[in-house]
């Protein structure tokens, strides 16, 4: 099988390049970024020929995706909206069979409970992030495109948040800005977590959803498909972790912190994507066990654990999303939340 691979580079794309890698009915992997790297061939979403990139291929995996800069929305809305649907449209073009898109657990409307939901529940995100918007529209998208080739097998994974070592602090940056010194988040340094009613997320190891993915594409199934480990996290899951202790603190509370570290530019999460956090809905995972033969090789104990000994240690790869913790000043000087 010929696989291309958009945003092989960054968090979920090099597990995913690793996991169709290592699976010997994959002969090809063609690696697509938008800033060079090696054995990646560049290529832009929003503006290159992609057809040419994509024509032969079996499957295109669809990963790249912009989170920076959250101050300007109108960017993210070209490069993920627009860019992905000028993927979607050169899959086709090319006459590729199958295109497998990572969505996300942010794509789905807000459920207050914790019955986990199956891949019918409405997916039309929260409106006050951008990453929500984003991820509902492309879902919208999607059902139109799919009526327009039903030919193509579409599949959609939508998992919760995506971890791993190396991956630590591209998320510190992401989300938490410069200012978080994460060789602190450490067991005994931390003495308080904050327990905040209805806050409770999913979240998967990077190389368990890459499996997955890679099952989609080797796989004949079309679809969604939710993608989680368990336990659910929540502050109490986390405070265990770090051998801390709770105390109870309203989500107005936090809120307006964390409107406040916004408006004063100190970190690059919205107070919009902190809302839609505490409306995620649980997944429920049982199509990607039946269909897929899939489950999650690591806990959310385990998948957490390495995730803070990276952030600790400012871990990193050799690629420029995952670019190790060297260079907060420069997060700094251009501005928290205004660069991609």
């Amino acid at each position: 099988m010929r696989i291309v691979v958009t945003g092989a580079t960054g968090n979920i794309g090099t597990g995913v390049v690793r996991a169709l890698g290592a699976d010997p009915q994959v002969e090809t992997i063609v690696k697509l970024a938008r800033r060079p790297a090696e054995g990646v061939v560049t290529a832009d979403v929003e503006r290159d020929d992609l057809v040419p990139l994509l024509r032969g291929a079996d499957a295109v995996v669809h990963l790249a995706w912009l989170f920076q800069p959250t101050r300007r929305p109108e960017r993210t809305w070209r490069a993920n909206v627009l860019g992905s649907m000028r993927v979607f449209e050169a899959a086709a073009a090319a006459g590729v069979p199958k295109l497998v898109y990572t969505s996300s657990i942010g794509a789905y409307s807000p459920r207050r409970d914790d019955e986990p939901v199956t891949e019918d529940w409405p997916t039309h995100g929260w409106p006050g992030a951008a990453y929500t918007r984003e991820k509902a529209y492309l879902e919208r998208y999607l059902d139109a495109f799919e009526g327009r080739h039903p030919k193509l097998d579409v599949v959609r994974m939508r998992p919760g948040f995506v971890f791993q070592r190396s991956a630590a602090t591209e998320q510190r940056r992401l989300f938490a800005g410069p200012f978080v010194p994460g060789s602190l988040v450490r067991p005994g340094l931390i003495p308080v977590v904050p327990d905040v009613r209805g806050l409770r997320f999913q979240i998967v190891h990077t190389d368990d959803l890459a499996d997955a993915v890679r099952r989609a594409v080797t796989r004949p199934v079309r679809g969604a498909f939710n993608i989680a480990t368990g336990p659910v996290v929540d502050p109490r899951f986390a405070a265990g972790l770090l051998g801390a202790r709770t105390i109870g603190v309203p989500a107005a509370v936090v809120r307006a912190a964390v409107d406040a570290a916004w408006r004063l530019h100190a970190i690059p999460a919205s107070p919009g994507l902190f809302d839609a956090v505490m409306r995620l809905p649980v997944l429920d995972t049982s199509r990607a066990e039946s269909e897929l033969d899939w489950q999650p090789g690591r806990d959310a104990a385990a998948t957490l654990k390495e995730f803070l000994a990276g952030l600790r240690e400012g871990a990193g790869a050799d690629t420029a999303p995952l670019a190790p913790d060297a260079h907060r000043l420069h997060e700094i000087s251009t501005g928290v939340g205004r660069k991609p």
